[in-house]
């Protein structure tokens, strides 16, 4: 019997979300969990692979047992009280056996937020930029992301994908509604069939090279087209990036 679990981290603790050799992460923490509870060994395979310090908003992963569980709403009580406060489980949902949560995934979608000065509210959860952030002129450059499919200048290095290419169908920045009223708050959402490691963060990296008028939009454009990590712009701190949904065909 295969399952889903629906869930969410902060990724503070963690050295991201694939089990590590010598650090603890994720993953690692919600298999011990399910070991306790099921009585054995269970590995677990999530939607993707978040990096350290990086968050989940909502984020999925199936696990497989040999025998149906009797109340999955049991189950998920069970292994919240484990758990530690960072992570949540919210669902545990019956799939079909085939199901996976990583290559049956339709579209993942990205969230990376940004304050325009300093807020201790926000300090944990959200980037403090410049206020003279250009956040029009970041959108006109964001654009230009859904007209290319290789992203290699916004990929880690010496990773071991087979192809680069993704297919972007948003991206964006809009002002939210923050808790702080003493600044402005701007999240940043981008949506695509898959990402690479280490991708948004430097897009959103160049983007601010857009905002800070360090480059032009044409500029931007020309970074991408050089497929080149070196020509893009610094990878932005962790801790503003959340994995905000994954979507499947058979999830609602």
């Amino acid at each position: 019997m295969r399952y889903f679990l629906k869930l969410s981290y902060q990724g503070a603790a963690y050295h991201g979300w694939q089990i590590q050799p010598r650090d603890v992460s994720v993953q690692e923490t919600i298999e011990k969990a399910l070991a306790m509870v099921l009585r054995h060994d269970t590995p677990i395979t999530g939607a993707g692979r978040t990096d350290a310090g990086v968050n989940a908003t909502t984020m999925y992963a199936h696990f497989d047992t040999e025998q149906p569980i009797a109340d999955v709403n049991s189950l998920m009580r069970s292994l919240n009280g484990i758990l530690p406060q960072d992570i949540a489980i919210y669902k545990v949902i019956p799939v079909h056996d085939d199901a996976h949560a990583r290559f049956d995934a339709t579209s993942r979608t990205y969230h990376y937020l940004a304050h325009t000065g300093k807020s201790p509210l926000l300090r944990a959860t959200s980037w403090q930029c410049n206020p003279k952030l250009d956040f029009e002129l970041m959108n006109e450059a964001a654009k230009r992301l859904l007209n290319y499919e290789d992203f290699t200048s916004f990929s880690k290095l010496h990773t071991d994908v087979k192809t680069n290419n993704c297919h972007i169908t948003e991206a964006h920045w809009q002002r939210c509604e923050c808790i702080d009223t003493n600044v402005e708050q701007w999240v940043f959402t981008i949506t695509a069939d898959r990402f690479l490691r280490n991708m948004v963060r430097a897009i959103v990296g160049t983007l601010v090279d857009v905002g800070m008028h360090k480059i032009t939009v044409e500029d931007f454009c020309r970074i991408i087209e050089k497929k080149d990590r070196c020509a893009a712009g610094t990878s932005m701190p962790a801790h503003a990036l959340y994995l905000y949904n994954v979507t499947y065909p058979y999830l609602k």
